[in-house]
């Protein structure tokens, strides 16, 4: 019997993905618990109008991580911090404050997990981090520390 998958499923496939299975199987198990439906002709029709809906929206999700990654590399972000003798910061800049940074300039909220760095910010000039954007669109910032 030919079932669209609701749920990802070990050994049977990823949900959307139309499987076929032991008619037992998918009467008595994967339909009373909805983790799968019948592949009716209805229901192929609304998976084809869910997909292409999803298709438009990751789309449009990533142009706007496009847009936004080349917002991200055009400016230099500028974070203070304390330094002593010879531009040394005291501490590091963290991707805590990378991302506050970006908030207050910008008005960019980005969760600080989805910005790299790929060494600790120990000294005063320019450095170089990553931001992890949806779909995976990475974007360059570049951070000039300040010291105050």
């Amino acid at each position: 019997m030919k079932v669209i998958l609701s749920q990802d499923l070990k050994g049977v496939g990823k949900a959307g993905a139309i499987a076929e299975v032991a008619d037992g199987y998918a009467r008595n198990f994967l339909l009373p618990r909805g983790l799968a439906q019948e592949a009716t002709a209805g229901n192929l029709s609304q998976l084809a109008g869910k997909k292409a809906a999803a298709a438009k929206r990751d789309e449009k999700l990533l142009d706007e991580a496009k847009e936004l990654g080349q917002r991200l590399t055009s400016v230099p972000l500028t974070v203070k911090a304390k330094a002593g003798e010879k531009g040394k910061l005291f501490g590091a800049i963290t991707n805590a404050q990378v991302a506050d940074a970006l908030k207050s300039a910008h008005g960019i909220d980005i969760d600080r997990h989805k910005i790299e760095l790929p060494e600790p910010i120990k000294s005063a000039g320019d450095h170089e981090c990553f931001v992890r954007l949806p779909l995976g669109v990475s974007a360059r910032v570049m951070v000039r520390v300040a010291t105050e």
